[in-house]
């Protein structure tokens, strides 16, 4: 019995941003942006997955939203939430459901805020709960993460920006809402095309 693979969901997600970012690009006239002291930028993912193999079938959905304020002309602080979906089903077994929620806060510091393009890095911080659910038993697991990483951002209109993060060092904390279960602890280091996310930027 499989477990759904998360990397459909990164891969479609990446998929749909940049078809989003190519439709901006094609539509929006590129003029001067930036960021300075006081802006509100909203940004965030969608992503959905169907596949099929054979009598087997997956699905997996998922959403990031995120806002950040500009508390300096380099310093960003914000919030972001996330929601992750993910089922599968096949003959003779029991259907399997991971259902993953995440919100924390995350800092960020601009090299080159006021230019059209500029280099930032990230440090955020979450909480996670993660059920899994198969026939009529349910098991929850949660704790935090840590992680950052370098960023970059280029302006394509005075408000909208494209962004590409690489999500380079995380290190999270998990345990089992089971009698007598132990944390697991893990710590990763980004060394592929998985661990960058693209995403499309709106400064008010």
């Amino acid at each position: 019995m499989g477990v759904i693979k998360y990397k459909q969901t990164i891969i479609m997600k990446k998929l749909i941003l940049t078809a989003v970012a190519v439709f901006t690009l094609g539509f929006v006239n590129a003029q001067d942006g930036g960021f300075a002291k006081g802006d509100i930028f909203v940004s965030g993912s969608f992503g959905y997955s169907s596949q099929s193999n054979g009598d087997v079938k997956s699905t997996a959905f998922q959403i990031t939203p995120r806002v950040g304020f500009f508390v300096s002309d380099n310093i960003v602080v914000g919030a972001r939430i996330g929601y992750n979906a993910q089922k599968q089903e096949a003959p003779f077994t029991d259907e399997i459901k991971i259902n993953t929620f995440n919100g924390g806060a995350f800092g960020r510091y601009y090299f080159t805020p006021s230019s059209k393009f500029s280099i930032f890095g990230e440090l955020g911080v979450d909480y996670l709960s993660i059920k899994t659910e198969i026939a009529s038993v349910d098991v929850t697991v949660d704790g935090f993460g840590i992680g950052g990483g370098p960023g970059v951002s280029y302006f394509i209109s005075d408000n909208f920006a494209l962004e590409a993060f690489w999500g380079a060092l995380s290190y999270a904390s998990t345990k089992s809402d089971v009698n007598g279960a132990e944390s697991t602890d893990t710590f990763s280091i980004g060394v592929n095309l998985d661990d960058i996310n693209l995403g499309l930027v709106y400064k008010f």
